[in-house]
């Protein structure tokens, strides 16, 4: 099991905050934390595919694509962090995430009311309740979602058989152009979003489960991802071209980070 204390990312002191009133009592339970018998019977029985990628990735936009089809729910994440403005306009509660009390959070984590939970950044937590994933049984739907790497790992430990799925910008140029056309960001700010997708690089490159798309184009994205969630195969020259292309931004993203 992915410790979550090993992957969560310091913040800058001159970036925006928001401080845990419950980081200790969030830290003893995320610890050893497992769902409860229940969850695990709801997971059992569906197909769970999860999108991870580096930051302006283009996960929620290729999640967005797939929806429009009817065959996939979208699992919204709850977070204890405020919304922010994103993408020109303010993040919506039940669309982007749902934005819900510490106490509230920390109660379902203790019941083992999440599949998986973290500290991001130490300043929020953010996790999936298993509310989304009874409603996609329900609707008889895939389910999906983007989630950070650390959830990803430890996903894997309560439902192995889940698709993971890590999306992967064409070049490093038009990664950083994409980044760049998202929001206003500092340097300091860029560079820590940075830093934390070197993480996700090397820790995807480590394990074989995972299946790399690349987002170049939206409709072949979308249709790579709708293929690996219905056949379960590995399409073995884009595997190696994913792998390969992985590593090259690994070794450019370390670059412009100025490390040996």
């Amino acid at each position: 099991m992915v410790r979550r204390s090993d992957i969560t990312y310091a913040m800058p002191k001159n970036s925006e905050h928001f401080d845990l009133k419950y980081m200790n009592e969030f830290k003893k339970v995320l610890e050893n934390y497992r769902p409860s018998d229940e969850s695990l019977r709801i997971l059992r029985q569906l197909t769970y595919a999860i999108l991870v990628a580096p930051t302006a990735g283009g996960r929620n936009t290729i999640i967005n694509e797939l929806t429009k089809t009817g065959n996939y729910h979208y699992i919204v994440s709850d977070t204890t962090r405020p919304p922010k403005y994103r993408d020109g306009k303010m993040e919506e509660d039940g669309v982007n995430y749902f934005f819900r009390k510490e106490e509230a959070v920390l109660q379902d984590l203790k019941n083992g009311a999440f599949l998986e939970a973290a500290i991001i950044h130490n300043q929020q937590v953010s996790g999936q309740s298993i509310r989304e994933f009874k409603r996609a049984l329900e609707e008889s739907k895939v389910a999906i979602s983007e989630i950070e790497i650390v959830g990803a790992h430890n996903v894997m430990e309560f439902k192995p058989d889940t698709l993971c799925i890590f999306v992967l910008p064409p070049n490093f140029e038009e990664w950083q152009r994409r980044i760049r056309g998202r929001e206003v960001m500092s340097e300091v700010e860029l560079r820590r979003r940075l830093a934390s997708a070197l993480k996700e690089f090397d820790m995807a490159l480590k394990h074989d489960y995972y299946h790399f798309v690349i987002n170049d184009t939206l409709p072949q994205a979308a249709e790579d991802i709708n293929q690996i969630v219905h056949t379960g195969d590995k399409d073995i020259e884009r595997q190696r071209h994913g792998r390969a292309l992985a590593e090259q931004l690994y070794i450019a993203t370390k670059a412009y980070l100025g490390r040996s």
